[in-house]
């Protein structure tokens, strides 16, 4: 058995190990709720989605605390709370919206520690295969504003398509929802794009990948982060097929948001 067989089985080793263990901070969700073999998985998803920032991320626990945690906070928790407050009126994050807020942010900053953590332990972090560029300061900001409007853009195309054809069934009262906020629900929606955006920044800038598997990795992210593994979790508020088109409608907003931050941000 070469040597280089016998590393590539050992970092898969570890790189499972990782997605295990770091996604069991999840399980707190599971207190007094039970399925906690779903939460688990949805960890476990979560984990698997930064895989590449343990392997190619920064090299400190710091760092790499400090680049999980503002995706997870902000895209998993901040974002998905916010778009509950709009359409879900009668749920019971409506009902106790900060203290639903606090304490998915609680969870998620247990899980940033533990995955910082376990890079660290497990020896994941490799060697570069690119250097990362980026443009200075004017530039960057000019593309995070562009970046939000480019969200705008694929919350207004995909959302409607996916209302149209799957969802109306399930938000009747969508459209009564929105005309009520008039002008601001774009303004949020807006800021939704460029508060993805900033979160996803340090895996960009940080990223020792080329441009696009860079770039794959922050559409990845805010997938996962944003859709993929919240809505694995049953909930009483949505069906399995409802939670499922969720899934997929996610898809098509928030993963061409990273591929667009990333290209636009590296050089």
């Amino acid at each position: 058995m070469s040597s280089t067989f016998t590393a590539r089985v050992s970092l898969l080793s570890r790189v499972i190990l990782y997605c295990a263990i770091g996604g069991a901070p999840m399980l707190l969700g599971a207190l007094g709720v039970g399925q906690w073999p779903l939460w688990w998985m949805s960890g476990i998803v979560m984990a698997a989605a930064f895989v590449p920032v343990a392997l190619f991320g920064p090299r400190t626990l710091s760092a790499q605390f400090g680049t999980i945690l503002p995706a997870l906070v902000i895209i998993a928790a901040i974002c998905t709370w916010s778009e509950a407050l709009i359409f879900l009126p009668a749920s019971d994050i409506r009902e106790h919206p900060l203290l639903t807020l606090i304490g998915s942010c609680g969870i998620y900053v247990i899980a940033a520690a533990v995955l910082a953590a376990l890079g660290r332990l497990l020896r994941l972090n490799r060697a570069s295969i690119a250097d990362p560029a980026h443009h200075r300061f004017v530039r960057a900001a000019m593309t995070v504003a562009l970046s939000g409007a480019a969200y705008v853009v694929y919350y207004l195309v995909f959302g409607a398509l996916t209302y149209q054809f799957m969802t109306k069934g399930y938000y009747p009262d969508a459209p009564q929802l929105v005309a009520r906020l008039g002008p601001w629900f774009w303004i949020i929606q807006f800021a939704r794009g460029i508060l993805m955006t900033l979160a996803i920044v340090p895996i960009i800038y940080t990223l020792r990948l080329p441009r696009w598997q860079t770039a794959i990795v922050a559409g990845l992210v805010m997938w996962i982060a944003g859709g993929l593994a919240p809505l694995l979790i049953p909930n009483p508020l949505m069906t399995p097929p409802q939670r499922l088109i969720h899934i997929v409608e996610i898809f098509t907003q928030n993963f061409p948001l990273g591929v667009t931050a990333a290209r636009l941000l590296r050089t």
